[in-house]
């Protein structure tokens, strides 16, 4: 074969090779041997699977849905050229009974479209958008593989590592971001075995290479252009990007920004003395003092007054993550959100705030019932005594581990009630804040 990364040299048989690949592949996941004529690459690829745990009748998790998928789409770096994906292969796929897939760099499947009768067939095997088609996930698969290997690669019939794939064919390509080079996800036909020809290979590689010439004619944007950011969940200290600078701000200057960022229209002098200070004896001339100094750092034109102000929209991280939540987003909220609002801030707007946002979070996740999602809370340290999300992942995961932590966290919440109340009468509510990991 003149080509590694294609699945037929040209006069090849495809029902012979059907045949001769499903006997090495039954060789294959009986004695762990790769007999010919199974290319190296597939081989290699074989390998990697099982020694990722890839089960052969395993199928594909749908890891992004509703609301968490819209958000990841659109905010992908792929999706300006998804209407070029569509002009170029779009009829090809639909005339010929075929899928254009586009995935991300960890082989999640964004979009999945085509022939209706091949999308219903694709999707019972979970070859659907939100899916993770990784090749750690599911093994040898065109995207997945391309993603993983940074090269175009075609996969025919058995050659793919789960069963349900093999009566499916496909060529993926990676794309690239042409400023960096990173790999930014691949681009999919899949179908039947006529695919199964170099020229398949050939045209996503095109379709590819057109997809980077055209992120490389958007214009970047210039420097400067970039609303600030405000970077304020899981530090004490709040760093703010803007004009081509980062400034680390001071706990009271990170307080004062959060709260103006997120009131746009502002804020009076009283609001804002109300929103920073518990101690009423904290004179106006004090907060005064304080903007005074914050405008000297930040420079002229971002901080007015009467009300104060933001004169620019600043994107704080905390925003993000309300807008993912209020949107269902919550895989997208949760990795968006590094730790809790200035942890070590006990101004009462910002304690407020904190506590609001990491009890959204919390009631997202334990309605989700995700075990995945579940466990990122429970082991960051700020969940590591949430007694709810504990049993919430108990109820869906109930390992050992996860049973004995639970059990240890219940005899630490009732050992003080004991002591203060003997006796029954216990309503399994009330609890210490410790054990909420809220703030």
């Amino acid at each position: 074969m003149t080509d590694p990364w294609v699945a037929l040299e040209p006069g090849a048989d495809p029902a012979e090779r059907v045949r001769a690949l499903h006997r090495a592949y039954e060789t294959f996941t009986e004695a762990g041997t790769v007999p010919r004529p199974v290319r190296e690459v597939v081989a290699d690829s074989w390998r990697r699977s099982a020694r990722a745990g890839v089960r052969p009748d395993g199928t594909a998790d749908v890891e992004l849905t509703d609301g968490d998928l819209g958000v990841h789409r659109a905010e992908h770096p792929l999706a300006p050229v998804v209407p070029l994906f569509r002009e170029l292969m779009g009829t090809f796929a639909a005339d010929g009974r075929h899928l254009l897939a586009v995935c991300d760099a960890h082989g999640r499947l964004l979009w999945v479209e085509g022939h209706a009768s091949a999308l219903r067939q694709a999707g019972r095997m979970n070859f659907v958008p939100g899916a993770r088609w990784a090749e750690s996930a599911v093994g040898t698969n065109a995207p997945g593989t391309a993603v993983a290997l940074d090269r175009p690669v075609q996969v025919f019939a058995a050659e793919h590592f789960v069963r349900r794939a093999h009566p499916w064919t496909c060529a993926a390509a990676p794309v690239h971001d042409p400023r960096t080079g990173r790999v930014l996800g691949a681009v999919d036909i899949t179908g039947g075995d006529g695919l199964a020809h170099p020229h398949s290979l050939g045209f996503v590689q095109a379709v590819a290479r057109a997809a980077e010439s055209q992120l490389a004619l958007l214009a970047p944007a210039r420097p400067g252009t970039r609303a600030p950011r405000l970077a304020a969940l899981g530090r004490d200290q709040a760093l703010l990007t803007a004009g081509g600078r980062r400034v680390r701000l001071s706990r009271r200057h990170s307080e004062i920004l959060v709260l103006l960022a997120r009131h746009p229209g502002g804020l009076t002098g009283d609001a804002l003395l109300c929103a920073l200070y518990d101690d009423e004896s904290v004179t106006p001339v004090t907060l005064r003092a304080e903007l005074a100094r914050l405008r000297r750092m930040l420079g002229p034109g971002l901080l007015a007054s009467r009300p104060y102000r933001l004169t620019a929209p600043v994107e704080a991280d905390v925003t993000v993550v309300e807008r993912r939540l209020a949107a269902g987003a919550v895989t997208s909220a949760l990795t968006a959100y590094p730790g809790p609002l200035l942890p070590a801030s006990q101004a009462p707007a910002v304690v407020r705030l904190r506590r609001h946002l990491a009890d959204g979070l919390r009631a997202a996740l334990i309605a989700r019932r995700d075990p995945d999602l579940l466990a990122d809370w429970a082991h960051a340290p700020w969940g590591e005594e949430d007694l709810d999300v504990w049993r919430s992942l108990a109820a869906v995961r109930p390992t050992a581990a996860v049973r004995a932590r639970l059990a240890a966290l219940e005899s630490e919440l009732a050992a003080p009630r004991r002591a203060a109340r003997p006796g029954p009468g216990r309503d399994g509510r009330a609890r210490p804040d410790r054990l909420r990991g809220l703030s």
